[in-house]
């Protein structure tokens, strides 16, 4: 297991090198770097004038040679004032060293942003941890509902009640976040005013029942119908393996059957899926925190995005490979300690 581990972080590493090269190339097209110029300067700057805020802030330097920099593998030059010859940051507002040295992502300096004009990791981490506190809450409420609906299905197969709960699940996946989240909005904030149609205020006045309601609801109900699917064939599966038959011959009841020897073989498929729903959540949560105003990371990319912080946007991107990459390792190896068949070579 030790050695299946370390040579799964050997692999992440690499991968992670590729994607935040490919992702570092994307963002430093021609394209992107001059409307981020633009918007530095303003919408009637000449070329020349693009041209030279891009020469000035080092944009037009070679490109492994920024990526080395950026990774912290490579010293970061200070920029030269060409008037004065003495060496000046590059953006003010980060307080940036003015000489050379390693200051990049393994160093735990993203860059900074140009859109909020400070440090990437003064925007990043309250980001990180809006949306930690949200997908907490969605978890919370999804995992526990999604294996109850799936136990129950998958219980009795073809049942009464398997074929309501399966028609419940198709439904809830079928239904894109950005239209059950209107139709929760209309219902319980416009109509019974019970709850609050704008999760703003939980990020500056703290979370509460009214204001993280629909949010969490809106991600949960998406995510519940596809690991209860799951759920119920493997619970339907076990169900009619030999050994439960065998236990049933020898006069265990239904419900003991169920809870000693199906349910924990029942829960081996659905831990995979589980534990893949956090690179959706983080992600995912683009539209819900769009729609229902709540500033997290989806929040952040949109921002980074729209405006081409490239510092800001590299930085989102490598949070969101990280967290892909630590959960299937996370899988693998949970996958790995729940079946006792696998062997691990």
């Amino acid at each position: 297991m030790i050695t299946f581990i370390i040579r799964r972080l050997g692999i992440m590493a690499l991968t992670m090198l590729c994607l935040t090269l490919v992702v570092f190339f994307l963002v430093n097209l021609e394209p992107n770097l001059r409307k981020l110029s633009i918007s530095q300067t303003n919408m009637r700057a000449t070329d020349a004038q693009i041209e030279s805020w891009l020469v000035r802030n080092g944009y037009r330097d070679n490109f492994f040679v920024r990526y080395g920099e950026w990774l912290g593998v490579m010293p970061k030059q200070p920029l030269v004032d060409e008037a004065t010859g003495e060496a000046t940051a590059r953006f003010a507002w980060c307080d940036e060293p003015t000489e050379a040295t390693y200051s990049g992502v393994l160093q735990g300096d993203f860059g900074c942003s140009t859109r909020f004009k400070v440090p990437v990791s003064e925007r990043l981490v309250p980001a990180l941890q809006a949306t930690g506190w949200l997908m907490f809450y969605v978890m919370l409420v999804m995992v526990p509902g999604a294996l109850i609906v799936g136990i129950l299905a998958g219980m009795r197969e073809g049942s009464r009640t398997d074929r309501s709960l399966s028609v419940a699940s198709i439904a809830s996946t079928a239904t894109p976040e950005y239209v059950s989240g209107v139709i929760f909005t209309v219902i319980f904030a416009s109509w019974l005013g019970i709850l609050n149609g704008s999760a703003a205020t939980a990020t500056r006045e703290g979370i509460t029942f009214t204001n993280f309601t629909l949010p969490v609801m809106t991600m949960a109900i998406y995510g519940m119908g596809y690991i209860a699917r799951m759920t119920r064939a493997s619970m339907a599966e076990v169900m009619t393996a030999q050994y439960i038959r065998t236990a049933r011959l020898k006069g265990l009841t239904f419900s003991s059957v169920v809870v000693k020897h199906a349910l924990r073989n029942a829960l081996i498929a659905p831990f995979t899926v589980i534990m893949l729903q956090f690179p959706w959540l983080l992600t995912g949560v683009v539209i819900v925190e769009a729609m229902f105003r709540y500033q997290g990371f989806g929040f952040l990319l949109v921002e980074a995005a729209s405006n081409n912080d490239i510092d800001l946007l590299l930085a989102c991107a490598l949070v969101s490979v990280v967290v892909v990459l630590v959960t299937q390792l996370l899988s693998d190896v949970g996958y790995a300690f729940l079946n006792p068949r696998i062997r691990v070579s």
